[in-house]
């Protein structure tokens, strides 16, 4: 495995709720995005875009209710809308595999993540009115040829305060779970719109010290 897959490994189980549409094309290679569903524990569901290449996956085929054991990374990519730039996030598969027959033996959802990169903005540390410690962590993940993802991470509790206290370019390595969450956009005095966050959130936080080589 190379070392940029090494620093950034997801695997997500769970159902396709809806079928592969046209992303963008690299090189003449076409690239397509599905929706996967993730369980919590809670049974509140995380839906999470998969990103596949057309030479991966077959895209005529009806995906929509199937169940899926993807491996990849969860990658982020910039699109420019209305003259503004805004950070578009998905799990770019290298495997796919269809496990709808396993479903029926007990397999349950799965969706795990390793993150190891540098805090690129210093983190935000604030308390929901409840008195939950949350911290904003947004880590940039080494890619090849001088690219990077930008992930945006939440910390609860201790991982929280202890986060709240890192430095900008502090070499973190996160284990974490990804999730969606819905927010209000506002367009207008009177007009808001829903849209929709992808975020990594942390179980496990450490501090990587860098050595000399």
């Amino acid at each position: 495995m190379s070392r940029e897959q090494e620093n950034n490994k997801a695997t997500l189980i769970g159902e396709i709720v809806s079928n592969f549409e046209f992303s963008h094309e690299a090189y003449g290679e076409g690239f397509y995005t599905a929706m996967l569903a993730s369980e919590r524990l809670s049974c509140a569901k995380d839906i999470i875009p998969v990103m596949a290449s057309e030479r991966l996956v077959d895209m005529k085929s009806e995906w929509e209710g199937r169940f899926m054991r993807v491996n990849g990374q969860f990658r982020s990519y910039n699109k420019y809308e209305d003259g503004r730039r805004h950070l578009e996030l998905s799990v770019f598969a290298r495997e796919f595999e269809d496990i709808t027959e396993e479903r029926g033996f007990g397999l349950e959802d799965e969706n795990f993540i390793f993150l190891d990169g540098y805090i690129c903005k210093s983190p935000t540390y604030r308390k929901t009115p409840l008195g939950r410690e949350i911290a904003d962590i947004l880590l940039a993940v080494n890619r090849p040829y001088g690219k990077s993802d930008y992930i945006p991470c939440i910390a609860w509790g201790r991982n929280a305060r202890f986060a709240s206290g890192l430095e900008t370019g502090t070499r973190l390595q996160i284990d974490g779970r990804i999730q969606s969450r819905e927010y209000q956009k506002r367009i207008s005095d009177d007009e808001y719109e829903t849209r929709t966050a992808y975020e990594v959130s942390v179980s496990k936080l450490t501090v990587v010290e860098e050595t000399e080589e």
